[in-house]
């Protein structure tokens, strides 16, 4: 399989969505409406299905999680360097910083899925499982740092409850009924979709003018800087080859589409985050393909 057709549907898909918001008048409520649906039923029962059905060998992927979290905790440690760096107003570092190394599922696990199938689709549901609780506590300690906030917005979080109850489940050594199973299997198919042509409808390019370096930065961080921390630490860890791929694919995905979401509900500067989440998700076309050529 080559580059493009790994990555040509998935990127489609997100086209079809920044086409379809501008061409229907299906009104604001109905796209709103399938992200939460997609965010909060559809994905979660992807990441518990793929969790659930996967049996841990930490011994196997211990370096794998090992090595995604140290990437993430660069990424980290790099976006917070941009506020004495640019000393930014107006709440752009509280709500930005987040874009530097959170990142987008639906991407992942559509790519994951097309690299390497069901174990594609385990692994990256496994680094997700472990990096949500870290880059979401990241992110709102930003925001909420002053006001408290954070175990409350953790324990609420749909994916982290779904790839922590999928990790038990297997643990725990039980099987998923035939029917649940394949109900399961269905809603996470059809999150993959709708959850692509969710993050094209979202695209916004508005935005540009607030803290030009600022976003560049944070964009460097997310793309460029934490894949190929990934990259050498993988390498250095003696990963097998495929899953120095799927690490490396993880860390090279455009920030979350939820970085929104959460920047407007704590208070933040919503206008910004769009701009920076559809950037970073247009820039990746570019980015991501040279990851996979590294990689592949």
């Amino acid at each position: 399989m080559t580059i493009a057709t790994l990555l040509l549907p998935d990127f489609s898909l997100i086209l079809i969505g920044f086409i379809l918001i501008r061409v229907t008048d299906w009104g604001t409520e109905f796209w709103i409406g399938l992200e939460k649906f997609v965010y909060f039923l559809l994905f979660p029962a992807l990441l518990f299905y793929s969790t659930a059905r996967t049996t841990f060998d930490f011994l196997t992927v211990g370096k794998l999680v090992q090595t995604a979290l140290a990437a993430l905790a660069l990424g980290i440690a790099c976006g917070w360097l941009a506020k004495p760096l640019f000393r930014p107003g107006a709440m752009l570092f509280e709500s930005g910083v987040q874009t530097a190394f959170r990142f987008n599922s639906y991407i992942g696990l559509a790519l994951a899925s097309r690299l390497a199938g069901e174990h594609g689709t385990a692994l990256m549901a496994v680094l997700i499982g472990f990096a949500v609780p870290l880059c979401n506590a990241a992110a709102v300690h930003a925001l909420v740092h002053k006001s408290g906030g954070l175990l409350k917005e953790l324990a609420k979080n749909p994916l982290l409850i779904a790839a922590a109850g999928g990790t038990a489940y297997s643990l725990l050594g039980l099987q998923l009924p035939e029917v649940a199973g394949a109900i399961l299997s269905r809603m996470g198919s059809a999150s993959i979709a709708l959850g692509l042509i969710a993050v094209g409808a979202g695209l916004r390019l508005s935005g540009l003018h607030q803290a030009r370096g600022l976003a560049a930065y944070f964009f460097a961080v997310k793309l460029l800087l934490v894949p190929a921390a990934a990259f050498i630490l993988g390498r250095w860890a003696g990963l097998p080859q495929p899953q120095l791929q799927i690490v490396v694919i993880f860390c090279a995905l455009p920030t979350a589409s939820s970085c929104y979401v959460l920047a407007a509900r704590l208070g933040g500067n919503g206008p910004y985050v769009a701009f920076l989440v559809s950037a970073s998700t247009l820039l990746s076309v570019a980015t991501l393909p040279l990851w996979l050529a590294l990689v592949h």
